[in-house]
């Protein structure tokens, strides 16, 4: 590409791709996506967005597509690379200045010189870190400014490779520049402080960017530079001095205007020096052990004590609290059961955490965390009057809610309470008896110290399962506080019900229960929100539980759903929706088919918030689980709902619709029970198997689903379904064997294997196809036992249940083979006998024995020759099937099935899905279930000693090892 002749143009291409019009856009990314390869066009990329004089949009374009022709072609291994002679011009203008007026731009460039430094540095492009240290050495602003943020980006593109070579090759950069770094940072931190003092605003933020640009190189520079970090004293003065400059830049902050753009920047170097703590603590936590103290001293004095008062603010409070926390329960900090192989720096860290954390130490930390941090602010005490439902999301995990103060001082009061409930929980417990009987309504302070109190009771309830007389408590005291009815007591009315959730599972007697059920359904005449959306996910707690009894719950049912019911139409956010849709699907999943009288409602409302929730696919994901839940229970009555049903499982299953990456998982599960419990298939049912051959081609996670979804169709209706669809489904599997692993290959071939168990003869004409690969598989040995298996379960479903197609089968894979029909046969039954030792499943064994047996009676040579290993597998079958007859004494087949029953269930058990009656019913046409193996083989041989006569037979027989013949005799007693 001319240089002189290609800048006119590009540059044209470039500003008609900045256009709002699209009939200018869309043909000058075309062209610039053609000139992507062309020599050359990289160099004016960069000469444009180095000229100042341009128009910004234009400039900020051809950053972006020299930053994606990186990715795409500066590799020498990747289709269309840059020359070696571009890419080095192209390194040495970019780093010809370091004067980019444009933020934005700056940064992007900044970005795109990392990028190739993680390529080509130090190798290919040693100058690269001097010239940006010389330039950080500069006196002019920009300049320094622009170097300093492009020797961050690149620091921290070199510090995040992962190979041992890159590793060392950024141990080695690291430990020459890291005396500059410090100094760049002390310098400039230095400078900044100084200007505060002096309040020069304008100087102070220009410093203050500059430290913090220099603080994000040595943070990567200290965490990843260095393998025993200890053992250099640099960086171990460097991270003791980050605790001395972050009381500077704290007692700083009472100086800086809050309003000011410093303010912003300073907060963000305050936790940037909290960060380097973190990251160092993470990744080096024995060289971390000489600063334990210093951190515990510094973050529990700003935390816990008046000394931060007036100076912390939340996100510092949240790191501080971060790295109490990552102390506490570091594995590197603890010593063995056996102290004798402990580490010397685990017992050096554990005696330095335990000479800190002493009794008052850990009684304040306690205290403190309850009684101010767990306390309910102003701002959330007016959330909650001014909008319930959205206090009510913030506060069962709110996106906000995860990086607030709250959850931060949740799990660090639970591990510290964990690592030390020797000395919290009599401070607990005391907190608990201060507070015993109601609280007085007219003392706000009180009330919110109980809920505070009752919060940590309800966190560590699993702590205190020894100190607690739970059941006693609820009695004597919680169940009074549910029914003070005061509007100012719905704050302890809630908690309490939550604190009920909490030890529910932990230490709550299955008596009381009911007394529970009644307490929520009375509290529902409480018209605020929060407390009843409270009360019904804690419904959840003991639905969920394993102590859970169906008989205690059914008086409640009706009214509870109902309840449910109403909460769902009345809130209107999408968390709440589907926190209460969770506990709607846990009631019907734990009842079952006694929620049948009570889902009308329900299953009116869902077809509308489905609509509704057209935007929000997670909501629609908790929907396709209320639904599985909801055919689960209604069973065969589920097909009254497929009018909404069966357009929510086609969208849902369409991997051409977007939603289906979100509901695809859902929606699949709801496909399956939904056949499971269909009594009939239907014309539309059926054709939602239309969305399967794209999904067996994605061979996702959810390939087994789907192969469940092809079996349920079989059992349902395999004429209609075969006939529609068994074409495509062996192109499908064709495709799929050839690139499947072995468990896979068995999904497939047990698809094939139930079609023939359905409908031997349909079966084995619609999967014709794939039938041939399975007897190779036979002949030639597959060595994947489960596998082989499967080929055997096929193959005696043909050679039993339809031989004249086995008879066609075998005389085509005789020609592919070039061998005689007789041979085959010999190979496949001794192969068959060989491996019989890889069929685990007794139905299996008993399929394989009379499939061989029914080769006789036969007067061929081959089958002759094989008698004695049909034989064996006889026996072997009807030890693994024969069992005494409790009421005559005699033997019998226990796998025989004459009729059938309706299992009788208990309250617990889940009653059969219509699919399981289908296999019922299929079992009693089915020969392993149908044929006694005893009688069947005492006809075979009686036919066969008829064929042969009784001295022909008696020869055959002799074939017969005499330990096999007499077990078999046994056997045979009394036929």
């Amino acid at each position: 590409m001319d240089m002189e002749s290609a800048s006119s143009v590009v540059l044209q291409a470039l500003t008609q791709a900045t256009s709002q019009d699209t009939a200018l856009l869309k043909p000058a990314e075309e062209q610039l996506r053609q000139w992507e390869t062309q020599p050359g066009f990289y160099s004016v990329l960069l000469n444009i967005f180095n000229n100042h004089m341009l128009d910004v949009n234009v400039r900020w374009l051809a950053v972006l597509y020299f930053k994606n022709g990186i990715d795409r072609y500066w590799r020498r291994v990747a289709p269309n690379a840059l020359s070696e002679d571009e890419k080095t011009s192209l390194r040495a203008g970019l780093i010809t200045n370091f004067n980019e007026p444009v933020n934005q731009i700056a940064t992007q460039i900044a970005v795109l010189i990392a990028k190739v430094a993680r390529l080509d540095c130090p190798r290919q492009w040693p100058e690269l870190i001097p010239i940006l240290l010389e330039s950080v050495k500069g006196q002019d602003g920009l300049q320094q400014h622009r170097a300093l943020l492009t020797f961050y980006h690149v620091t921290k593109t070199l510090a995040s490779k992962r190979l041992a070579q890159d590793k060392r090759l950024f141990q080695d950069l690291a430990s020459g520049i890291y005396s500059f770094a410090c100094s760049l940072w002390s310098h400039h931190t230095d400078c900044f402080l100084q200007q505060v003092l002096a309040v020069d605003q304008a100087h102070a933020l220009s410093s203050l960017e500059r430290t913090l640009l220099s603080l994000k190189v040595l943070r990567k520079l200290t965490v990843h530079g260095f393998q025993e970090p200890q053992q250099n004293m640099e960086v171990m003065g460097f991270l003791n001095a980050v605790f001395e400059r972050l009381k500077q830049f704290l007692e700083c902050s009472r100086q800086v205007d809050p309003d000011s753009p410093c303010r912003e920047k300073l907060e963000k170097t305050i936790i940037l020096y909290t960060k380097v703590l973190l990251d160092f603590l993470e990744v080096h936590p024995c060289a971390f052990i000489p600063l334990i103290q210093r951190s515990l001293e510094f973050a529990v004095s700003y935390v816990f004590t008046a000394a931060g008062e007036g100076l912390v603010f939340e996100r510092f409070t949240v790191q501080c609290m971060n790295l109490i926390k990552t102390i506490v329960k570091n594995e590197a900090y603890k010593p063995c059961k056996n102290i004798e192989d402990s580490k010397p720096e685990s017992l050096e860290a554990h005696k330095i955490k335990t000479a800190f954390f002493t009794h008052p130490t850990l009684t304040e930390i306690g205290r403190r965390l309850v009684s101010h941090y767990f306390l309910l602010t102003k701002e959330e005490l007016a959330m909650w009057e001014e909008d319930p439902e959205g206090f009510a999301v913030e506060e069962t995990g709110g996106d906000s809610w995860k990086y607030s103060l709250r959850p931060c001082t949740e799990v660090l009061f639970l591990d510290i309470f964990h690592n030390y409930s020797q000395t919290l929980t009599p401070v607990l417990l005391e907190m608990v008896l201060n507070l015993q009987g109601p609280s007085n309504v007219e003392d706000p302070v009180q009330l919110l110290m109980k809920d505070a109190v009752y919060n940590a009771v309800g966190l560590a309830a699993y702590e205190l399962f020894d100190n607690i007389d739970f059941d006693q408590w609820f009695n004597n005291q919680l169940l009074g506080e549910l029914q003070v009815s005061h509007h100012r007591y719905k704050l302890i009315r809630r908690r309490v019900i939550w604190l009920i959730g909490q030890w529910i599972s932990v230490k709550f007697k299955s008596e009381l229960r009911p007394l529970l059920y009644e307490v929520i359904l009375n509290l529902m005449q409480d018209p605020d929100l929060v407390t009843c959306q409270f009360l019904f996910l804690n419904v959840s707690s003991p639905v969920d539980d394993f102590e859970f009894r169906t008989e205690q719950f059914l008086p409640y049912l009706e009214s509870i759903f109902s309840l449910l019911f109403q909460l769902l139409q009345q809130v209107t956010e999408c968390d709440t929706k589907m926190q209460v849709l969770h506990v709607i699907s846990c009631v019907i999943e734990r009842v079952n088919i006694q929620i049948r009288p009570y889902v009308g409602c329900l299953v009116q409302y869902l077809p509308l918030l489905w609509k509704q929730s057209e935007e929000h696919n997670m909501l629609r994901c908790a929907i396709l689980t209320t639904l599985v839940h909801l055919v689960q229970g209604l069973g065969a009555e589920s097909k009254n709902l497929y009018l909404f049903l069966l357009p929510v499982i086609q969208l849902s299953t369409d991997v051409s619709q977007p939603p289906h990456v979100y509901l695809l998982e859902d929606g699949l599960e709801l496909w399956l029970v939904t056949l499971e419990n269909s009594p009939a298939i239907t014309p539309e049912l059926l054709r939602i198997f239309q969305n399967m051959s794209a999904l067996l081609e994605m061979s996702s996670e959810n390939l087994r689903t789907c192969f469940q979804i092809v079996n349920a169709y079989i059992y349902l209706s395999a004429t209609d379904f075969l006939q529609n669809y068994a074409e495509g489904l062996c192109r499908c599997f064709c495709n799929l064997l050839k690139d499947i692993t072995n468990e896979g290959q068995v999904q497939v071939l047990k698809v094939v294997e139930v079609a023939l168990k359905v409908s031997p003869v349909l079966g084995a004409h619609m999967f014709q196809p794939l039938l041939p690969s399975v007897f190779r598989g036979i002949v030639d040995g597959e060595r994947y036992p489960v596998v082989m298996s499967t080929y055997l379960g096929i193959m005696g479903r043909v050679l039993l249940q339809n031989a004249s197609f086995f008879s066609s089968l075998l005389t085509q894979m005789a020609s592919e083979y070039n061998q005689e029909i007789g041979q085959l046969l010999g190979g496949v039954i001794e192969m068959w006998v060989d491996r019989m030792d890889n069929i685990t499943q007794p139905e299996r064994r008993k399929l394989s024995s009379l499939a061989l047996l029914s080769l006789l009676p036969s007067d061929n040579s081959v089958v002759q020759e094989k008698f004695c290993g049909i034989i064996n597998i006889c026996v072997e079958a009807l030890h693994d099937v024969m069992t005494e007859d409790s009421d005559t004494g005699t033997l019998k087949d226990c796998m025989l099935m004459s009729h059938f029953e309706e299992p009788k269930l208990t309250d617990d058990e889940e009653p059969p899905t219509e699919q399981d009656k289908r296999k019922k019913l299929l079992a009693l046409e089915d020969p392993v279930h149908s044929v006694s193996l005893q009688q069947y083989v005492y006809e075979k041989l009686k036919a066969q000693q008829a064929l042969m006569g009784d001295q022909g037979f008696g020869a055959l027989m002799e074939t017969v090892d005499t330990e096999i013949v007499r077990q078999l005799q046994e056997f045979l007693q009394g036929l």
